[in-house]
């Protein structure tokens, strides 16, 4: 049975064959046969003192290949959750706007835009032009970064129109005091603040075109435009937000310095240990994950999310609770996010492995955690000159981010 599941979802995905329903199917039956597996692995241990070399590699691999139906599952849900470009209402869209674009992506025709007055030099480099995107192909890219990038999926987003976002943070929370009925009001003890900056930093991609492909009326140019730069967007920014160190690009959450929790002070972010240097402790090692849990005051747990690579997620599967029940369990339906202790786990491919020290999970209500600042329009240059016969589009957005709330975020770090 496991050799079948494990061969299944990579190539039926990339086939393109089952719709979510079959995948889920298979998912949850994956899952089933690594409970059974990891049973039998766990009873070894525990009546022979030792583990069947055969058992660990079947745990091993069936686990791998829980992850490719995972996948393969978020893939077909994300393509069946994508609306589809260019069926914007007319009160929505710009037809003069789109054909103008049009026009210039695929003949470099600039004559409606500049009638339009949609070019803007870009800020810094006033020697290099560009187009605004219409305003529903800039939306449309939004909203596949969303999806395609887990941090930004979890995040606050905020769109601004300058380079810098500025935010005052009360650290101490609001001045208030008590007061009798009819007595004068004193004034209350000033509130701590604090100044945030979130600079926007400029994020590029340069998708080449064939002059046939182009030619092709078929081809809607508003939805190739943005399949080509979509990817290349989020795994920047899945990059950025997670590891990023702030130069010429987001501010990540491991960037930051980091404390124990006992010890946190604003602008660190508080983490526990687990005890052992680059794993969990070999008893009771959940008892790492509910003091992470209720380090997070209660109103950010009403909202908090698990962020971990894979081969993380991989690790904490295998555990249970004292009552022998997986503390891991698989999404409840198709599209659904997996849970880990109640809370939704957030698949992020750019944490760090389990390693000596390593901050490899993240818990924590990332809404209020972490701020990600858009700044409004996308912009196209057209090349057809320095790659020829193919026609370049070299294609900007500017992007910031970073911690707006230390209190937020926690993290395990696996050491001492």
């Amino acid at each position: 049975m496991s050799e079948m599941i494990i061969a299944a979802p990579e190539a039926k995905a990339a086939a393109g064959g089952p719709d979510v329903t079959e995948a889920f199917g298979e998912f949850m039956s994956a899952f089933e046969a690594f409970k059974e597996t990891n049973d039998r692995r766990i009873g070894e241990l525990e009546t022979r003192g030792g583990l069947d070399p055969l058992t660990a590699e079947k745990v091993d691999r069936i686990a791998a290949a829980l992850d490719g139906q995972k996948r393969a599952l978020d893939r077909l849900s994300l393509k069946q959750a994508r609306p589809a470009l260019g069926l914007e209402t007319a009160e929505t869209r710009s037809p003069e706007t789109r054909r103008a674009f049009e026009a210039y992506v695929r003949r470099g025709d600039e004559r409606a835009l500049q009638a339009l007055s949609l070019k803007a030099m870009s800020v810094g480099t006033p020697a290099d032009g560009g187009y605004l995107a219409p305003a529903e192909t800039e939306a449309e890219i939004g909203k596949r970064l969303s999806n395609l990038s887990p941090i930004r999926a979890i995040a606050s987003v905020r769109k601004v129109s300058g380079s810098v976002l500025k935010k005052p943070y009360a650290v101490s929370g609001p001045a208030t005091g008590w007061v009798a009925e009819t007595a004068a009001r004193p004034q209350t003890a000033q509130g701590a603040l604090a100044e945030l900056q979130f600079p926007t930093m400029e994020l590029y991609a340069m998708p080449a075109a064939t002059s046939s492909l182009l030619d092709d009326a078929a081809v809607d140019i508003d939805q190739w435009l943005t399949a080509e730069i979509e990817t290349a967007f989020a795994e920047q920014e899945g990059t950025a937000f997670v590891s990023g160190d702030g130069v010429n690009k987001p501010k990540g959450l491991l960037a930051y310095p980091t404390v124990l929790d006992s010890a946190w002070t604003w602008g660190n972010l508080g983490h526990v240990v687990t005890g052992v240097s680059g794993g969990l402790p070999a008893t009771n090692p959940s008892d790492k994950l509910v003091d992470m849990i209720y380090t997070l005051k209660a109103g950010y747990r009403q909202n908090a999310s698990f962020v971990l690579n894979r081969r993380t997620q991989a690790t904490i599967r295998k555990l249970k609770d004292a009552s022998g029940a997986y503390l891991w369990q698989p999404p409840a339906a198709p599209g659904g996010k997996a849970m880990l202790m109640g809370f939704p786990v957030v698949e992020a491919e750019d944490m760090p492995d389990i390693a000596a020290d390593s901050r490899s999970l993240a818990f924590g209500d990332f809404s209020r955690g972490y701020l990600v600042v858009d700044r409004t329009g996308v912009r196209v240059l057209r090349d057809p000159y320095s790659a020829k016969p193919y026609v370049l589009f070299y294609v900007t957005k500017r992007v910031g981010g970073g911690v707006q709330d230390f209190d937020a975020i926690k993290l395990m770090k696996f050491g001492v």
